[in-house]
């Protein structure tokens, strides 16, 4: 059964620990090519899934990348994680949450709640535990000086399960300087109502993601009848949006939570000389 041999990048040390881990399994490639015959067949004779002891062969000395349906067949069979397989040939799904830095959507849009944490749980050394206060304003470079990322102390607090998380788009000035553009904000669906009421301040009044029929919005709320009122921070000098609610808005919930730059990194200042 011949298999398509399309992918032409090489890889000769992830071909290394592909047959590692196919020894490890105890598995000759004839064994590979079987038991990748019976995973074709069970996803509808799909022969993408499907692996040639010749073409195995091929991949551990470093001649070919494998497609993504043939990692997956790989994972089966080794009994190994998809994750780590993947690693094998540089792509660290550990890395995308910082990752998507790197892409700055102009759009304000809903990022959900089925966010995948890779890896086991790490458990926080006591040492950490035992001189970190929580509780107190600190610099948190400082809190952690021995930690090059924040620590899962911090991260247990999200949380993933009952929460949902927006993204405030780059050109979404709406609640600015309140929440800017860029920022992440943690939503409450179970809060998603209009709260009413007489507010001491702009910071004591309920913040709310709401999902609009061409996207999203994330403003102060006001409902008058059927009309849901769109209220910006009046220094964004944004305009009012009525809506009718709830067949043109509907409100996700309340925000609860915003992380966010208060200013951009000034390196023109720390390459500069010094003065005098």
């Amino acid at each position: 059964m011949p298999t398509p041999m399309l992918e032409s990048t090489e890889r000769p040390e992830a071909g290394k620990r592909l047959r590692a881990e196919r020894l490890r399994a105890r598995l000759s490639t004839r064994d590979v090519q079987r038991l990748s015959h019976q995973i074709a067949q069970e996803k509808n004779n799909n022969q993408d899934y499907y692996i040639s002891h010749a073409w195995l062969t091929e991949v551990e000395n470093g001649k070919f990348t494998p497609s993504i349906y043939k990692l997956y067949s790989l994972s089966l069979i080794y009994k190994c994680s998809y994750v780590k397989i993947m690693g094998f040939f540089g792509i660290n799904l550990a890395d995308a949450v910082e990752e998507q830095k790197l892409v700055g959507l102009p759009h304000t849009h809903l990022i959900g709640s089925n966010i995948e944490l890779v890896g086991n749980e790490i458990v926080l050394p006591t040492e950490l535990r035992k001189n970190v206060e929580l509780s107190r304003t600190n610099l948190v470079s400082r809190m952690f000086e021995s930690w090059g990322e924040i620590p899962v102390s911090l991260l247990r607090q999200i949380d993933l399960q009952r929460r949902l998380f927006g993204y405030i788009g780059l050109e979404d000035y709406t609640l600015y300087p309140i929440i800017r553009p860029g920022s992440f904000v943690e939503i409450d669906a179970h809060q998603n109502k209009v709260k009413a009421g007489n507010w001491q301040n702009e910071f004591d009044r309920p913040i709310y993601f709401v999902e609009l029929r061409s996207g999203y919005a994330c403003s102060w709320c006001e409902l008058v009848g059927n009309q849901l009122i769109l209220v910006p921070c009046p220094q964004s000098r944004g305009q009012i949006r009525q809506l009718r609610y709830p067949h043109e808005a509907d409100i996700v919930g309340r925000v609860t939570a915003v992380t966010m730059r208060m200013a951009e990194v000034d390196h023109s200042r720390q390459s500069a000389p010094p003065s005098g």
